[in-house]
This record gives structure tokens, sequence and C-alpha cells, in this order.
């Protein structure tokens, strides 16, 4: 039993039995009186449980006398070791996503978490190799600072965006208000002035998107935080767009942009790209199979080929474009154009 279940178990026993002897604690946690005596102190000092020893009952009770300090109580939320490291490792996760959005307001949890994870943390002066080999010696559970060196996530091409306008977003998408906002759109290169009431927030290859229900344009668009350019709270009710609406808009194509499909894309990659393609997930339903040589076959649905056209370019001469004529003539001048710029 973790130490963090133990401090529920007493909890549970005294407010079920009034008065427990030593032994039972010692018999049902599976403890030494040492370490019973260590949660003890612990509870009374980090919840200021009022805790007692009854000399006339031969037990441990909850007293009944005024204790000075807050209120005891334990944690609302209660987790075992292993459930605290994976919330711990997702802060990691969490702040490798997108540094200083999600972070600050995650982080005081998980220093709380930690501290009940680790309420005796070594001393800073014991060398780091010494507590290094002695954790590895002893089998402890790795502590936050361990996570935070073995956990890394490098993060490219991921576009900058304000805190502010995050936040902004998730307020209006949670509390289902409108947002007004400046949005600057790359592929048009031009900035306008919208109310947009937001359904949903997506983190999508390194960057966060809206998506939100457009009352200038009348419909459901997508837009990139980053491209917002001034946003504002409004105190308007947002439209609510049912899951199916929007997943049959921006879920039946290919890529971030969407739409609804114009058609299927077949692509064939060559049997070294399929050791790669065959393994990936590029659409929910998109069909594939292999070849008799070891290429590959994948068709995916697509309306906006935008980055579809970008992610087949990328594979150069180990993709190639089937069908539909219009997307492979697209490609191809698009690599003759890139040949061009080296003297082809």
């Amino acid at each position: 039993m973790d130490r963090t279940e133990r401090f529920y178990r007493i909890d549970q026993m005294i407010q079920e039995r009034t008065v427990v002897p030593l032994q039972s604690f010692l018999d049902e946690l599976e403890v030494s009186r040492a370490t019973f005596k260590r949660d003890l102190d612990y509870m009374r000092e980090r919840f200021n449980a009022p805790i007692e020893y009854d000399r006339d009952n031969n037990g441990y009770r909850f007293s009944d006398k005024p204790r000075a300090g807050p209120r005891y109580q334990l944690p609302g939320l209660w987790f075992n070791a292993s459930e605290v490291h994976a919330l711990l490792t997702m802060q990691e996760l969490l702040k490798g996503l997108d540094p200083g959005i999600l972070a600050p307001h995650v982080e005081p949890l998980m220093e709380r978490l930690n501290a009940l994870l680790d309420p005796h943390p070594r001393p800073l002066s014991q060398g780091r190799g010494e507590r290094e080999s002695n954790s590895q010696g002893r089998g402890e559970r790795p502590s936050i600072e361990e996570i935070k060196k073995r956990i890394r996530i490098v993060r490219m091409a991921a576009r900058g965006m304000k805190l502010e306008f995050f936040e902004l977003a998730a307020t209006a998408t949670l509390k289902r208000l409108r947002l007004a906002i400046t949005f600057w759109s790359r592929h048009s290169d031009k900035t306008t002035e919208r109310v947009v009431s937001p359904q949903r927030l997506v983190f999508y290859r390194g960057n966060w998107y809206l998506d939100a229900w457009c009352h200038l344009r009348e419909g459901i668009r997508s837009f990139g935080l980053d491209g917002i350019r001034a946003a504002k709270l409004l105190a308007d009710k947002a439209k609510n767009v049912p899951e199916a609406e929007l997943d049959d808009y921006l879920a039946t194509s290919y890529g971030i942009f969407a739409g609804r499909p114009k058609g299927w894309a077949k692509l064939r990659f060559s049997p070294t790209a399929a050791r790669w393609v065959a393994h990936e997930k590029w659409h929910s339903k998109q069909r594939s199979r292999f070849e008799t040589d070891g290429g590959y076959i994948l068709e995916v649905p697509f309306g906006d080929d935008r980055e579809l056209v970008m992610d087949i370019l990328k594979y150069g001469p180990e993709c190639r474009v089937l069908e539909p004529k219009e997307l492979a003539e697209k490609v191809a001048e698009l690599a003759k154009a890139t040949v061009k710029l080296y003297g082809g």
C-alpha cells in the first residue's frame, strides 16, 4: 500500500471505529511501528489531523478539543504513487507542448502532488551522484527532478502565440461565451474583425487551433491562435454546434484546413517509404493496402488540398499521386518549380 493510500486508510479506520488500537493499524496497513508513527506525524503536521492517543481505551482517536490552524481535511483528489507519477509526467508533456501556456496553471497542483509523493526529500548537500546511486540501489520511485531530466519533447516549426489569447479562447470555450477577435490569415494575408462562438480547442502539429462558429461567415471555421491579433470576451452566449456537425465539417477531410471532402486522394509509396507510412494514421477513414513489391497504397478523403500537398511533397520521389488527376498535376507543377530554383 502506498503512503498516500495509508493516510486515507488511517482516516477511514478512525472514522468507522472511533478508537483504533495500534496493532490494528500495523496489521491492516502492513507497516512497522516506526512507519506508522511517521505517517501519523505527517498527517498532524501537513493536514493538521487532530489524532490523539486515548490511554483509557488504548487506541487512537480524533480529538474533540479545538485545534489551532486550518481545518483538518485530506486532499479532495487522492492518488496512488503510479497515478501521481503519471500526472507529474503529464506535466512535463504539457510544458513540452507549449511552454508557458498550460504549465503555470498546472504547476501548483503538481507541486502539491510531488509533496505527497516525496514528503521527505533528500538533503541538498548530498551529492548528485550519491543521490542517484542510492535511489537506484534502493529501487526508490523517481523524484520530480528525475522526471524532468529524463523526459524531453523537442518542438519543431511551432508558431509563437500570446498566453493572453490562449486564456481568452479557453475561457470562452469552457464558459460558452462569444469571442470578438481580430484575425490575420496567413493564406490570404488579410486581417478581419470577427465574432466567433468557440466550440473546442485543438492542439495539432505543434500549434493550437480554435474550432468555432464564425458569425461573419455564418459557418464553421478553424482559427490558428497564432493568427489572433486582438481578442475580447463578450457577454453573449455562444452558439452551440452539435459535435456530429463539427466532425462532419472538420474531421471528414484531410488536415486542419478540413472542409467537406471533394474526393479521395490515391497515393503510392515506395517500399522504402512504406516502412514508415504503413504505421502512420493519416485519416480516420483512410484505406490502405500493400502491393506485391512492398509498395504501399494509401487513400484519404480531402477537401482543401494545401496540407495534403505539403505532406506528399516531403516524400519527394518516394510518393506518387495516382488519383485524382488534378492533384497529381498540382504536385507535379510544384515539383518542377522547385527544380527550377536549382537551375534544373
